[in-house]
């Protein structure tokens, strides 16, 4: 056989698809789950079967020639969703695009049109393949038609042969229109023999072939009860069959000539794709016409590489890349420079453009702008061998992340790719992360890698400023991150000095508290043993001890720490236990791990993740300096060993009082809120007396407590279970805790239900300085994914305000030191906490100057508080 038609039930896999996935939001706001689930099944079916032939067919309307038999024919299904509903013009057009013929026929079903058609491809001698989620098409299966039904979500097939159809279900294909006749089908509101299953079908088949048979054989059906069912049902059965039965000689008006698949053009179809927003299945599109299609886009680079930089290798607007290997771009090694513009592609090798004093020139004079590809990365790296850059007006990682903060990968390749540029050829296998990092022996091939990267910086630096303008981010990004980055690229280049000897002290201090903790523990148990080994602490607790087992795992029993924080009452041993696992994690976790990273010149330097949280924050990696531990008094001691970096000087400690709720409290406008900050109450007292009913005298710690983490709850989007786990009560007074905060708040309630439907209408949802969130999950049928989505719509635009708010005081800070020339410099940001160096003589006219700006970075319906303390180390500035 030459030709191979493949049919595709249309209505049944994009119900399939749309049932299988969560349901998504393109940035327009059109629903595509359905279309994204039918468009992969789709691509696999044309790589894996190749047709000649392709027909996809579709139901025409609700009403068919079947109703006239049998009036309540469907009757059972529930509507359409309108999600879905909305889609199926998109999947016609989806199929227009891929030039694939759809066809519906009015009162004739989507089976109808495949079994017309796969009849006319058995008597053209094609083979054919028939794709749906519908048994009733198994009828069709024949030496030359196969039928795949979908299992599991859409792309998980199994195909039906006359061979396997028998092993399977014990029936031929021409049985299969009276199995169903017999065993009904409540899918379709089809009656059958009620009380007859598939097991009594498929044995009435075997013992009588056909169901006529079945009824002139009657008195020999065994079973009196089973009898009776088929003697009263007859006629529903007679009427099932025939319910059930496809039309393969519907009168189509298409032939098998009007079928032929010749291929699709890949210009058309990845448009397609970048307006739906399926950026993820251009990748499967490939081939020859996406390598055509983006060569006209962007012609073969010319590169010209460097042995010299003269003034007509410079220009006023360029495209920068500093090409390292390696993450770390403290430690990591230049491995050349990329530069685009009008005028040429270079590559410039590292020793040459590091001995160039027209680079030099070139970039530190900020009168030539230059589009860079993460502008603290290059700000260090050059920094580093003497090269101050300024004058960098595009980051194309920040634009990146802000219009895309759910993406995962914002290097240069993936954001051209997701732009449409999927055809350049990075070589990621050479050039890429991780172990396989490493020179190429051809300078011409880093060369080419290298101008690549510059040229779709200097191609897409227009399109994503647009990209920001259109969002209404460019102020976000231009007046807050743009200047926030080289702000933290000088701080990570200064680094934070490190006592190294205190740090290996509080080593050998914690290493003989674990031992003694190690002794008093084997003494309660009566032996010794590998306290590290759940293998033998489990039967020391469970057996010998002889304390409640809270849970099992495959290898014996368990022994987190969740489990023994609830058995922490029950034994003298377990507290300590715990104990011994915080101190150990301490000990190898920040003594050990801060001493790896400390560099030659006894300091740290972090590098700040900018692009990394969707909702704004900072955070810190090599060290992580956000996460050292606080609650325990050991934990706050390793902040004892960090220090100034002059004789002399002091930390300075300033940081935000409860900035998150008072964030919520102008967010929300809420009115009983606003006066509790406005008169400076204690905030967590206040909400103890709204939500007891005391008065200010009568609120116990514990009531304060339970405020207090409601309170904070609502700012991170707690659950009912997190309340009742975070406070030690049953899940349904934790629901009655909440409901009594929300009653004596109604500001904060109406803002939740506000935000919540503002993130259904437009997919995202924003801080004060618009930030976004996108957030497709809102609208999930799934009940945990749609209710964690919309806890996060409440909870992001206080997170991420919070987070733009000490961004900007950050920004204004550094402009306010330099204004007032002082050599107090910012050195790390934790959370809500700036910490600076200063000299003594500084520190008074700092106090004044960080608070006067911390307070006053943005206009609040409510004041700003900043605490603040100094002190030789960081410990004693807290």
């Amino acid at each position: 056989m030459t030709n191979k038609l493949v049919l595709i039930d249309g209505n049944s896999i994009a119900y399939r698809a749309f049932f299988a996935l969560p349901l998504l939001n393109n940035d327009k706001g059109v629903h595509t789950n359905a279309v994204y689930g039918f468009t992969t099944m789709l691509l696999k079916i044309l790589e894996e079967e190749k047709p000649s032939h392709m027909l996809v067919a579709f139901d025409a309307g609700k009403t068919t020639f079947r109703h006239k038999t049998y009036e309540e024919y469907k009757g059972g299904r529930q509507k359409t969703p309108p999600e879905l509903s909305e889609q199926f013009s998109l999947l016609r057009e989806l199929l227009d695009n891929f030039e694939i013929k759809h066809y519906e026929l009015n009162q004739y079903e989507a089976d109808d049109i495949i079994g017309t058609f796969a009849r006319k491809g058995e008597q053209e001698n094609f083979e054919v393949k028939v794709i749906s989620g519908d048994r009733d098409l198994l009828q069709l299966v024949s030496d030359q038609v196969s039928v795949a039904l979908t299992k599991k979500g859409i792309t998980n097939v199994e195909t039906y042969t006359p061979s396997f159809l028998e092993e399977k279900m014990e029936v031929r294909a021409d049985q299969i229109i009276d199995l169903k006749a017999l065993m009904g089908d409540s899918s379709d509101n089809i009656p059958g023999v009620p009380g007859v299953g598939e097991k009594t079908a498929v044995k009435l088949l075997k013992q009588f072939e056909t169901l006529s048979n079945v009824y002139e054989g009657i008195e020999d059906v065994s079973g009196k009860k089973l009898k009776e069912k088929l003697e009263t049902n007859k006629d529903n059965a007679f009427m099932s069959q025939q319910l059930v039965t496809i039309n393969v000689e519907t009168p189509v008006e298409i032939g098998l000539e009007d079928v032929v698949y010749k291929g699709y053009e890949y210009p058309k179809v990845s448009a397609f794709f970048r307006d739906l927003g399926f950026q993820s299945l251009i990748s499967r599109i490939g081939g020859e016409e996406e390598s055509e299609q983006v060569q006209v886009a962007l012609p073969e680079l010319k590169v010209e590489v460097l042995d010299e930089v003269t003034d007509k290798h410079v220009h006023a607007s360029s495209a920068l890349v500093v090409e390292m290997l390696g993450d770390n771009y403290h430690t990591a090694d230049i491995e050349g420079i990329g530069l685009v513009h009008d005028n040429g592609t270079y590559f410039i090798p590292k020793d040459v453009a590091l001995e160039s004093s027209v680079f030099r020139d070139w970039a530190e004079d900020r009168q030539n702008k230059k589009a860079v590809f993460d502008a603290k990365k290059t700000y260090v790296a050059l920094k580093r061998h003497g090269i101050e850059v300024s004058g960098i007006d595009f980051d194309m990682l920040l634009a990146s992340y802000l219009t895309n903060p759910s993406e995962n990968h914002h290097d240069i390749p993936s954001i051209s790719h997701r732009m449409g540029y999927k055809g350049i050829a990075f070589d990621e296998e050479v050039y890429g992360k991780g172990a396989k990092m490493k020179v190429p022996e051809e300078v011409n091939d880093l060369a080419s890698h290298v101008a690549r990267k510059a040229n779709m910086l200097f191609e897409l630096k227009p399109e994503m400023e647009e990209q920001l303008k259109e969002n209404q981010q460019w102020e976000l990004y231009d007046e807050l991150e743009m200047p926030l980055a080289l702000i933290l690229g000088e701080m990570e280049h200064t680094g934070v000095k490190v006592d190294v000897d205190r740090l290996k002290e509080m080593g050998t201090e914690l290493e003989e508290r674990l031992n003694q903790l190690e002794s008093e523990i084997h003494e309660l148990a009566g032996e010794s043993f590998n306290l590290n080994s759940p293998k033998q602490l489990g039967p020391i607790l469970f057996e010998k001890l002889e304390l409640p087992v809270i849970k099992k795992t495959k290898t014996g029993y368990s022994t987190s720490a969740d489990v023994l924080e609830q058995l922490s009452d029950q034994h003298e041993i377990i507290p300590k236990l715990l104990l011994y696992r915080q101190l150990g994690k301490l000990n190898s976790t920040y003594i050990e791990g801060l001493l790896k990273v400390v560099h030659e010149d006894d300091m740290i330097h972090t590098r700040f993740n900018q692009a990394l949280t969707q909702t704004g924050r900072l955070s810190s990696t090599e060290p992580n300096l956000q996460n050292i531990p606080i609650r325990l008094e050991e934990g706050r001691k390793i902040r004892q060993a960090f220090i100034p970096s002059k004789e002399g000087w002091y930390i300075f400690a300033a940081d935000y009082s409860q900035i998150e709720l008072r964030v919520l409290a102008h967010i929300a406008a809420d009115e009983k809120l606003i006066k509790a900050f406005n008169e400076n109450e204690d905030i967590h007292t206040q909400t103890a007396m709204d939500v007891f009913h005391v008065e200010k005298d009568e609120v116990t710690d514990q009531m304060r407590r339970q405020a207090k983490a409601v309170n904070f709850g609502i700012v991170y989007g707690i659950s009912e279970y997190g309340l009742s786990q975070s406070l030690g009560i049953s899940r349904k007074e934790a629901k009655q805790f909440i409901e009594r905060y929300l009653d004596s708040y109604p500001g904060v309630k109406e803002y939740m239900d506000e935000v919540v439907q503002e993130a259904k209408q437009k997919g995202y949802v924003s801080t004060l300085m618009n930030r976004r969130r996108y957030l497709p999950d809102i609208t999930s049928r799934n009940f945990n994914s749609r209710s964690f989505a919309e806890r996060t719509a409440m909870n992001t635009p206080i997170q991420g305000s919070a987070a733009d708010i000490i961004k900007k005081a950050m920004v204004d800070l550094h402009h306010r030191l330099a204004d007032e020339d002082l050599e107090a410099t910012v050195l790390l940001q934790v959370h809500d906490e700036l910490i600076l160096e200063a000299p003594e003589e500084e520190l008074e006219k700092l106090e004044k100057i960080v608070a006067e700006v911390m307070q006053n970075t943005v206009n609040l319906d409510v004041p700003l508080l900043v605490d603040s303390a100094k002190g030789s180390t960081w410990y004693d500035a807290k």
